[in-house]
């Protein structure tokens, strides 16, 4: 399953092996959302409602795409957040993990709060 987040000024793309949030992520898509930012991950509201997975993280490498289940939103960390410690991707909770951006995380940094985002079927 490939997808594609668009906002207005970049995309990016990832891969995201079979569990049971990319399934329900791929059913819902596309999704069209508003983005927020918390240090240096952006996060955006998904509508979906899934149970967190029993290998879910909260420490996570910069790249990453997670569901947060407490938020309904996917999260893409791509540096340390108000909760991180010495440097890493720490998220707000722990996270189902789907995938890595197949791109340099830092094009993230484009992402401004309240910007429109997308996700689609790439």
């Amino acid at each position: 399953m490939r997808i594609r987040i668009l906002w207005p000024a970049g995309q990016a793309t990832a891969e995201l092996p079979s569990t049971p949030t990319a399934e329900a992520l791929w059913a819902a898509l596309p999704i069209a959302s508003r983005a927020n930012t918390w240090g240096e991950e952006v996060y955006f509201d998904t509508a979906i409602n899934v149970e967190r997975e029993p290998d879910a993280e909260q420490v996570v490498e910069p790249g990453t795409v997670a569901f947060w289940t407490d938020g309904d939103s996917l999260a893409l960390p791509f540096g340390p957040t108000p909760v991180s410690r010495d440097g890493e991707c720490r998220l707000a909770s722990a996270c189902n993990v789907l995938g890595t951006l197949d791109q340099d995380p830092q094009v993230l940094r484009t992402v401004r709060s309240g910007d429109s985002i997308r996700v689609e079927r790439a």
